[in-house]
């Protein structure tokens, strides 16, 4: 089932698309062979939801964009994705699957059309003319510069962008998960370097303009303030931004007595499909030893060495013995 909000937010997508003018950026209905909403936040918001359902609704399509709609009488949403029926990259976990095969313009298009879909969305889908959903453009230098620093180790996180907000400890980029070990926190100072910098960005370009000057993070920031640029020289400032760090694992983990507990799967998904729960190996106890396998000819070698030296040992005791015999006579 469809509700209104979802309704409203595929229109708002479909008047962006129209807006835009663009061959290479389509809206259409996803396909009804999908299973379901697929791994994403979404699923979060509806699980406190008792009983929610989802149903696919639509897909959109920006350079192959794909929305999944999921919608219950109290939370709705789109899921964007870049597939259709089957996620397909030739170069995924490989690695050439790097900055080189990242389409910008299809970046930079499908921020164009959620950025006018939200203002569609925030005027609540009045008219509005073409003029001023033409004036919402996707700034694509800074685009092609968070691309630079977040997908390639040259400028990598040591460009001048991720430098005003933290202090990276590595210059290459680190796009792996990991692995949920302590209790989830709020707090992004103790993640990942592309973490804190995506959030420090997030909550600065978000933030609201202060009637007076930003304050230090050193003096306290108020409980609608959050810090920014606190490993920079200037020890950070207080902006107010409604930015917040969240923690994001599957849906079927839960955290309770200091302990990770797995909650079994929904009965219409035995197998976990719709979330499904990984683990990883412990690799603090693996040992590798490697034995060299000597040459045929080598092994041939060493045993006819064995039998000389046996045959010529056998020799040398016959002699010696017959030597202290004729020895012992003459006395």
């Amino acid at each position: 089932m469809e509700s209104s909000s979802t309704n409203k937010t595929l229109d708002a997508l479909q008047r962006a698309q129209d807006s835009l003018k663009s061959e290479n950026i389509t809206v259409l209905p996803a396909n009804a062979s999908n299973p379901g909403l697929p791994p994403s936040s979404l699923m979060a918001f509806l699980r406190k939801n008792s009983g929610a359902l989802y149903a696919i609704a639509v897909l959109t399509r920006v350079t192959d964009i794909e929305a999944f709609c999921n919608a219950h009488s109290l939370a709705s949403g789109v899921v964007l994705e870049d597939f259709d029926t089957v996620f397909s990259n030739k170069f995924y976990h490989s690695h050439l699957d790097d900055l080189s095969n990242v389409n910008s313009s299809a970046i930079v298009a499908a921020a164009s059309l959620v950025a006018r879909s939200l203002f569609i969305l925030a005027n609540d889908n009045n008219d509005l003319s073409s003029p001023v959903l033409g004036s919402i453009n996707v700034n694509v230098s800074l685009v092609e510069e968070l691309m630079s620093c977040l997908l390639s180790c040259e400028p990598g996180l040591s460009c001048e962008l991720v430098k005003n907000y933290i202090s990276p400890d590595d210059a290459c980029p680190n796009h792996y998960v990991g692995v949920v070990l302590g209790e989830p926190s709020s707090n992004p100072g103790y993640v990942d370097d592309v973490s804190r910098f995506v959030w420090n960005f997030m909550a600065d370009v978000t933030s609201i303009q202060k009637e007076n000057a930003s304050s230090s993070c050193s003096q306290g920031c108020s409980n609608k303030e959050v810090c920014i640029r606190a490993e920079t020289e200037g020890k950070g400032v207080c902006v107010i931004s409604t930015t917040r760090y969240v923690p994001a694992y599957s849906t079927r983990l839960k955290f309770e007595s200091g302990t990770w507990n797995v909650l079994p799967s929904n009965s219409s998904d035995p197998m976990g499909l719709v979330d499904p729960v990984w683990t990883e190996s412990n690799w603090d106890v693996i040992v590798l030893r490697v034995y060299s396998v000597q040459n045929a000819s080598y092994d041939l070698l060493v045993l006819l060495g064995g039998i000389t030296i046996t045959i010529l040992a056998y020799l040398a005791v016959v002699l010696t013995r017959s030597f202290i015999r004729k020895a012992l006579k003459e006395d």
